[in-house]
């Protein structure tokens, strides 16, 4: 992203940014509320447009307006919101958009008993204490809508995974299945970026920190030069 700029009326959320990813790095975006890191993300994954600014894939100017156009590149995003449908069941929000298929002839079924067992392995993985994989979301808690926002994450595995405050709200267990997952990406060459309050989580996962506030970078430092400490005092500075 180059020189991004996203103004809502007559607020300047996002000031001039430059992010860069590279395959097999995590990049933690850090910094307190307001800062302009949700605002920077939707731009990239195609939620909301950007003011000004330039986005490249690859090293090839690309042209994000839709989610669609970010999956069709690669990116796959979990939100803060966590981006689940209701009166949908766990599986078909695991699957979203993308479901497996059975063909008999010239007539296609959703294969629903694959889409069952794979949701219910990644449940499972994440500690999700969901009773069944068909359960309507709309009776899941907080944390397990976070859970099932994850688990569509883990079982499609795009080249970049954009993580929005991934563990919010789940169990101990839960977060370090998470960042366990974050780990797993990176051995996969996978770009990784995670948005994320707790210091402690994203020094134990990320490469290098990207520190913003009120939509500027204000930092974009290697891990290897810096400490947990240091991070602290410098978002606590801001």
């Amino acid at each position: 992203m180059r020189g991004v700029q996203k103004w809502f009326g007559k607020v300047h959320a996002v000031r001039g940014v430059d992010l860069t990813v590279d395959s097999g790095e995590v990049v933690a975006i850090v910094g307190d509320n307001g800062a302009g890191k949700s605002t920077l993300i939707k731009i990239l994954v195609g939620l909301i447009p950007m003011t000004e600014g330039q986005i490249l894939w690859q090293g090839a100017p690309v042209a994000i307006r839709s989610i669609q156009d970010s999956r069709a590149l690669g990116i796959e995003a979990v939100y803060q919101d966590q981006a689940v449908v209701d009166a949908m069941s766990v599986a078909d929000n695991v699957f979203l958009g993308r479901e497996p298929e059975i063909r008999f002839g010239p007539f296609r079924f959703l294969d629903r008993r694959l889409m069952r067992r794979q949701t219910e392995s990644l449940t499972r993985r994440l500690g999700l204490s969901i009773s069944s994989a068909e359960q309507e979301m709309r009776f899941c808690s907080g944390g397990e809508r976070q859970g099932v926002a994850i688990s569509r994450a883990m079982h499609h595995q795009a080249p970049l995974t954009i993580l929005d405050e991934p563990v919010a709200a789940l169990s101990l267990k839960g977060t370090n299945q998470v960042l366990e997952f974050i780990e797993q990406l990176k051995r996969k060459n996978t770009g990784v970026i995670v948005i994320e309050h707790n210091l402690g989580h994203a020094f134990r996962v990320a490469d290098r920190f990207v520190i913003m506030s009120h939509g500027v970078v204000v930092a974009d430092v290697m891990k290897k030069d810096t400490s947990l400490a240091e991070l602290e005092a410098t978002t606590i500075n801001l």
